[in-house]
């Protein structure tokens, strides 16, 4: 069930036993290891398992790298889950979500559709009408189903499968 502007309902709450927070520059060590972890074990439809291909993805997604997203102007959310850190999502205020990762020990529980939320209603909260991402081949449909509509392929990305979405973030009609 969708509300007006399209975010899922039945997933608006966070799932029982997990935490949502900003991340701070301490957390970087653990977002890397989520993001890498996500990458390699469970986006094998966009990397096919080369591992020059997840190199390639994972190569920027250092905790020093990290470090610099955590800035003015950007958020990086995380949702913890038993004492860990089990997925992360970050955006620009301008209304770009930049990344929604779940470690692979944590999936299937809502936490993917808990943290796109948060990064919604912060992007509306920024005043963003609409907001924007590109998704993998792997999470196309994951977006598809909270009301992302795909907009084209995304260009740049090697051989990864990139997909431009869009979505309003205000009531229709």
């Amino acid at each position: 069930m969708q509300n007006k502007r399209g975010i899922s309902q039945a997933f608006s709450k966070v799932p029982e036993g997990v935490t949502l927070r900003r991340a701070t520059v301490f957390d970087v060590f653990d977002i890397s290891r989520v993001l890498i972890r996500s990458i390699t074990k469970l986006c094998g439809a966009d990397h096919q398992g080369d591992p020059q291909a997840i190199a390639q993805w994972t190569d920027n997604k250092d905790p020093a790298t990290i470090r610099g997203w955590i800035k003015p102007g950007s958020q990086i959310w995380q949702a913890e889950r038993a004492g860990q850190v089990a997925a992360v999502g970050g955006l620009l205020e301008t209304g770009e979500i930049t990344l929604l990762y779940i470690d692979p020990d944590h999936t299937g529980c809502g936490l993917g559709a808990a943290v796109l939320n948060r990064l919604e209603r912060e992007l509306l909260a920024a005043g963003c009408s609409s907001a924007s991402l590109e998704a993998t081949k792997t999470a196309q449909d994951f977006y598809q189903r909270h009301g992302w509509q795909a907009t084209g392929r995304c260009c740049g990305h090697g051989d990864l499968s990139c997909f431009a979405m869009h979505k309003s973030l205000h009531p229709v009609g």
